[in-house]
């Protein structure tokens, strides 16, 4: 179980990960420590491609009748009638590409807030290393506009306050202290004495002990819970497709009660009973409800991204 480090000194959180905060660890224990806990960065999952993202936009029924229609306007000669269709099509799947796509790029957004090298001591020596290399029990040296590269315990404040709005969503930076424990629970924008990994050094300066990396800071925790969110239909496109199948299959029975009573009226053209018997199905599909609902639903998502 992983020690609350906030209700701890900052002399035993040291004592606890085998660091020192004057002589920080030594080289052969940090490469040993890299070694069991993997390297300080943020694990991607396999993403789904721009093509992937793409081809899924014309997997929905309703955009796979509009294509019959399309199709069977343009055999009937009706051009316009098949344009109009078409636009619709590429505007519905342009919108939920766009929408998709932003939604895939939300971990890429998380790994901008990394930084390249962070200035630590090892065996007893101030160095310049790879973010990447940072292990727990480091102690790593933050001054102005530094990004604090991992989650730890407050060694040292100088006036240090930091931005935690990418976490915690609190606008006002927040004044960090390396004396406060704390007895009780607390939540991440009340633990004073801590530091987060992405979080910007707003002002001041000051020294912190690693005490997580990785996939294992709160800003990898977000990852994980934005990575493990399972794809749903909300309850609009769930009834959309319904709408879709109960569309298709009453095109299917329209199309078979023409042939049929065509064929018991003794009709001998049997290309044009099937044509029209298409055209009067296909005539049923909205053309325009899949994109004016991708619109909406484009224009809500903008809103809530404006808040």
């Amino acid at each position: 179980m992983t020690p609350e480090w906030y209700k701890l000194p900052a002399a035993q959180v040291l004592a606890q990960l085998g660091s020192d905060q004057d002589q920080g660890l030594a080289g052969n224990e940090a490469a040993r420590l890299l070694e069991q806990a993997g390297p300080n960065e943020l694990q991607e999952e396999a993403q789904r491609s721009r093509w992937q993202i793409l081809l899924q936009q014309f997997a929905g029924i309703l955009t796979i009748l509009l294509a019959i229609a399309a199709l069977v306007s343009m055999v009937l000669g009706d051009w316009i009638e098949a344009i109009a269709i078409l636009v619709i099509i590429v505007l519905n799947a342009f919108l939920g590409y766009t929408q998709e796509y932003r939604a895939e790029q939300s971990m890429a957004a998380l790994k901008r807030m990394s930084v390249p090298s962070v200035r630590v001591r090892r065996d007893g020596q101030l160095r310049e290393v790879s973010a990447r290399d940072l292990v727990p029990g480091d102690v790593v040296i933050l001054e102005t506009g530094n990004v604090v590269p991992a989650d730890g315990r407050v060694l040292l404040s100088a006036n240090l306050r930091v931005e935690e709005a990418p976490l915690t969503g609190e606008s006002e930076p927040v004044d960090k202290d390396a004396d406060l424990v704390f007895e009780s629970d607390k939540p991440l924008g009340d633990r004073r004495n801590m530091l987060f990994s992405g979080t910007l050094v707003n002002y001041g300066r000051g020294e912190f002990v690693v005490t997580a990396t990785g996939m294992k800071t709160e800003l990898g925790h977000i990852a994980t819970m934005i990575q493990s969110v399972e794809e749903d239909e909300t309850p609009l496109q769930a009834r959309l497709n319904r709408l879709g199948r109960v569309l298709a299959y009453a095109a299917l029975a329209l199309v078979t009660v023409i042939i049929v009573l065509g064929l018991l009226r003794g009709v001998s053209d049997i290309e044009e009973l099937l044509l029209t018997a298409v055209s009067l199905a296909v005539a049923a599909v909205p053309e325009a409800l899949t994109a004016v609902v991708t619109i909406a639903l484009s224009l809500g998502a903008q809103r809530l991204i404006k808040r």
